[in-house]
């Protein structure tokens, strides 16, 4: 049973600007990335993206959105030509 293209929308623009407690960083070598785009379907969040330019080896390569990214690594364990790398960080807390 699919939701109402009202509510979907709804629903992702509250979950894009939940505030997340572990934030990650994904360097891509795009030098060497093929673009199959198993990074972009492995990522729940949708912070990976094809770019429109190619890279020296004629592939269109992958590129991230670090303020969507959570550091869950999926992208990382998924890439076949182990081009991905996730660095997660957490906030600083605020002492009072």
């Amino acid at each position: 049973m699919t939701k109402p293209p009202a509510m979907e929308n709804t629903a992702l623009a509250t979950y894009s600007t939940k505030e997340r407690k572990v934030k990650g960083r994904v360097e891509i070598d795009i030098r060497k990335c093929k673009g199959c785009e198993l990074c972009i379907s492995a990522c729940k969040e949708q912070a990976l993206t094809l770019s429109d330019t190619i890279n020296i080896k004629g592939y269109r390569y992958a590129i991230a959105n670090n303020e969507r990214c959570t550091g869950c690594v999926n992208c990382a364990l998924v890439c076949p030509d182990a081009v991905i790398t996730v660095y997660r960080t957490r906030p600083v807390k605020k002492s009072l």
